[in-house]
């Protein structure tokens, strides 16, 4: 079984990576991160959020929701919660 602190910890490291080879092209300004949130995939909107947020357990708790809804399986080109967005607002607005 999959530690909590080992799927964050990869998950963190997928992020980055993919910032570091995309982020002339998502325009993501450094130290930050793209989310896409929507409850239904073609109604998902892009946030970009501070990576300082991977820490906190209020967004780890989005992303164990994230896993839970896709699973593990990273082969999506971006990282997807599937909350409703004002949800992932009011949880955001928490962390700053």
């Amino acid at each position: 079984m999959i530690k909590s602190k080992d799927i964050i910890l990869q998950a963190k490291r997928i992020v980055l990576t993919k910032i570091s080879s995309l982020r002339h092209i998502i325009k993501v300004p450094k130290g930050h991160f793209p989310v896409y949130v929507g409850e239904d995939e073609e109604e998902t909107k892009r946030f970009v959020v501070p990576i300082y947020y991977l820490k906190h357990h209020l967004f780890q708790a989005l992303l164990h929701l994230s896993e839970n809804e896709f699973g593990t399986d990273h082969s999506r080109k971006y990282l997807t919660i599937p909350c409703a967005e004002d949800v992932f607002i009011e949880v955001t607005s928490r962390l700053n």
